[in-house]
């Protein structure tokens, strides 16, 4: 059985959910923190990114982490970048 298939917010290609990073949004004072969430557990809306650096790239630069969140101003992307990093590194050593 194949799971749910999800649309990766930086290439917009359709993927298995499995083989995609679900990530949320997390209020920190005035603004929200993108929080990886590999467990598929945290609450609120939650959106899918391949764990490459060219689809989170792709994802700033059109500035769709606000928009598939559905969040007003800019997010804080710097734990989402270290997790994809390290997951894109931890990947090609395999």
């Amino acid at each position: 059985m194949v799971g749910p298939t999800r649309t990766c917010v930086g290439c917009r290609k359709r993927a298995p959910a499995s083989d995609l990073i679900r990530f949320v949004a997390v209020a920190c004072g005035d603004s929200f923190l993108l929080k990886a969430d590999p467990s598929r557990r945290l609450p609120g809306r939650g959106a899918h990114l391949h764990p490459d650096p060219a689809c989170f790239a792709l994802a700033e630069r059109r500035k769709a982490f606000g928009r598939a969140l559905r969040l007003t101003g800019v997010p804080d992307t710097g734990s989402l970048a270290e997790h994809i990093r390290v997951v894109s590194v931890a990947a090609r050593n395999d």
